[in-house]
């Protein structure tokens, strides 16, 4: 079992090994020439006006919630897809249950307005 953990760690410490070599040739590799230009604020090609710090509307937040909730719970979805010959029909049952419930929350996100893009 401890073998098993060694090679996920060696995994582990090679991937964070390669991304720095690769961070370290770009940054030495690339063009160095900051001017006034390069570093100014830049947003979409355009100079902002007045203040940066404007509300923005709650129902942007809301709509992206409810699309990480729904999309997180599909991931639930997945190992027991992989396992599913060897679950038994309780298991199904409870996968029923679960969809269920998600079209239940889905139901009332759609019923309060929380998909409306307003």
């Amino acid at each position: 079992m401890l073998k098993d953990f060694l090679i996920i760690g060696v995994f582990l410490v090679a991937a964070f090994v390669f991304g720095m070599i690769i961070l370290l040739i770009a940054s030495s590799v690339r063009p160095k020439k900051p001017n006034a230009e390069k570093l100014s604020t830049y947003e979409c090609g355009v100079e902002t006006t007045g203040s940066t710090w404007i509300r923005f509307k709650v129902s942007y937040f809301m709509y992206a919630l409810v699309f990480l909730l729904f999309d997180v719970e599909t991931v639930f979805l997945l190992p027991w897809a992989m396992k599913f010959k060897m679950l038994s029909l309780f298991a199904l049952g409870e996968m029923f249950i679960f969809i269920g419930i998600l079209i239940i929350g889905l139901f009332y996100a759609w019923k309060e307005g929380a998909l409306e893009w307003k």
